[in-house]
């Protein structure tokens, strides 16, 4: 791994390997680091593995083999069934996923965004409190009351960015963050991560998006089409190796 130019590892995968059904390989012996106040690219063709690695960092799924540690501590199914150690991840690990519709379900956009604290155990003052103040900094508070199914596709992305900030996470995992938004959304969103990595947030991103690459991240994964890590290195470096690119299927070759 490269040296720490950030500060301690806050997420730490070994060796990590996931197959769906057993039969159908994600992970094939990943390995990295995500360090504190580090904006971390992952990249790779659809299917490579990013949103499976993410979801392993949330805990969301659990590798065949290999180990995850989260703030030094093992990350495992067994270990998130203690509801102390589970609620103190959760607070401090938070997911945008790529589809917002399959995050945003509580019948107004208030109660969406509120769930997260409740659900931690904070009193409803703490949550309206944190909810009025995540409403106001993403400019939302106008939506408050409406139901998810009156929102445009930008809008409901806003309410799941919401509703993981209201918890004030350290590390922020985004499944392609600008994926089907509009040029304007998507400009909003990569001016809302900078300023959130500014701050000393921990960004971890799956993304395509090349052209903003250098902008978006200090560091980036390349993952391959056999489910390994190909690369690592600063975005001008990746960005700046075609061969590499070419193999990990994210640039198109010539037509033959």
């Amino acid at each position: 791994m490269p040296a720490d130019p950030h500060g301690a590892v806050v997420l730490a995968c070994r060796d990590l390997r996931y197959a769906y059904l057993d039969r159908f390989p994600a992970l094939a012996g990943v390995s990295l680091d995500v360090l504190a106040g580090e904006r971390l690219a992952l990249l790779g063709a659809n299917g490579c593995g990013k949103s499976t690695l993410l979801k392993v960092l949330d805990g969301l799924v659990f590798p065949t083999s290999g180990t995850v540690h989260a703030f030094g501590e093992p990350l495992t199914e067994s270990s998130l069934e203690d509801e102390r150690t589970s609620a103190a991840f959760r607070s401090r690990v938070g997911f945008v996923f790529q589809n917002a519709d399959t995050q945003v379900f509580s019948p107004t956009v208030r109660e969406e965004v509120a769930f997260g604290c409740l659900q931690l155990g904070l009193s409803r003052e703490q949550t309206a409190a944190r909810t009025e103040d995540v409403l106001a900094l993403l400019e939302i508070a106008d939506l408050a009351d409406r139901t998810p199914y009156q929102l445009s596709g930008g809008q409901k992305k806003k309410v799941a960015i919401a509703s993981v900030l209201v918890m004030n996470p350290q590390v922020l995992l985004f499944d392609e963050p600008t994926a089907a938004l509009d040029p304007r959304s998507s400009a909003w969103l990569r001016d809302l991560m900078t300023t959130l990595g500014a701050a000393g947030k921990t960004l971890v991103l799956a993304t395509h998006d090349l052209e903003h690459l250098t902008d978006l991240a200090d560091r980036a994964v390349v993952l391959g089409e056999d489910h390994t890590v190909l690369a690592e290195a600063a975005p001008d470096v990746v960005l700046g190796d075609r061969d590499l690119l070419l193999e990990a299927n994210l640039v198109a070759g010539p037509v033959r």
